[in-house]
């Protein structure tokens, strides 16, 4: 792999800020929304932000880089397939809960469902997700799908993976401030208007920054196309290339052992002859 470091910086600095993009929602919803539960009250909406930021930020971002990683390449194709698709769909499966508890809340206490941009962008980002998981099965999983097929859809199925992370980095940063405007409204529950950086509104803040820097983190990686996995035709070329060296490499130590075993017996046979002649003299 070309880049090898800055690759391993940039991975370090991702799963960084995806750690924190994590603790600090925890945070937030512990420390100043009471927490979690299912309860149809705010502790029940709380799962929202939780399983969004841990399943549609942080898992769905490694989830895009996950065959770029050097210590996959080991692990065969079609296995790493399932891997891939098994993420995607726990993922899923996350958002499901997460918007659940969204819906189940608002009808709970007589909200409107669905009339902010938020809603929407996070919405159509769930169903899009949901389509290439299910295009992603029956295209790439089943052995009776043409390749051409496979390959024409390649393109358009790495394109809106990058589509549905950006349009999740999109809500939450929209989502996140919505929740701060609607919750720190003119100092209500005696806290300080929004307008004037409460301690929780610099949090989330700091929050939705760290969202942002991951998604750059993933994204470049994804960009850089040396650090694609390599193609099982490659890696066999590589594979044969290495065995042919250390063939090569094998045979040319053997042939110089060999040749230094002839030298050291000659060596040894001189020895001895000359031993024996200064013996027959003494």
């Amino acid at each position: 792999m070309e880049n090898f470091r800055q690759f391993v910086g940039f991975l370090v600095g991702a799963a960084f800020l995806g750690t924190l993009s994590v603790v600090f929602v925890l945070v937030w919803v512990f420390h100043w929304r009471e927490g979690l539960a299912w309860d149809h009250g705010l502790r029940e909406f709380n799962w929202h932000p939780v399983l969004s930021t841990v399943g549609f930020i942080f898992m769905n971002g490694f989830g895009l880089i996950i065959y770029r990683l050097p210590w996959t390449w080991n692990i065969s194709k079609p296995l790493m397939k399932y891997i891939h698709a098994g993420l995607n769909i726990v993922i899923f499966v996350l958002m499901v809960i997460s918007l659940v508890a969204v819906f189940d809340f608002h009808n709970a206490k007589k909200i409107p469902n669905m009339y902010s941009l938020h809603s929407w962008v996070g919405l159509a980002a769930v169903i899009i997700h949901a389509l290439q998981i299910v295009l992603g099965l029956c295209i790439f999983l089943m052995p009776f799908t043409p390749m051409f097929i496979k390959t024409f859809y390649m393109s358009i199925h790495i394109f809106t993976g990058l589509l549905v992370f950006g349009m999740s980095i999109t809500a939450a940063e929209m989502g996140i401030t919505e929740k701060l405007i609607f919750s720190l409204r003119s100092g209500s529950n005696n806290t300080l208007p929004y307008s004037q950086s409460p301690p929780e509104a610099i949090l989330v803040n700091t929050l939705g920054i760290f969202i942002l820097l991951f998604g750059g983190c993933i994204l470049w990686i994804v960009k850089q196309p040396e650090w694609k996995r390599p193609s099982e035709h490659v890696k066999e070329n590589i594979g044969n290339e290495e065995r042919s060296i250390l063939n090569k490499t094998t045979e040319i130590s053997a042939e110089t052992s060999n040749e230094r075993v002839h030298e050291r017996g000659a060596g040894l046979t001189h020895l001895n002859l000359e031993d024996v002649g200064q013996r027959s003299t003494f």
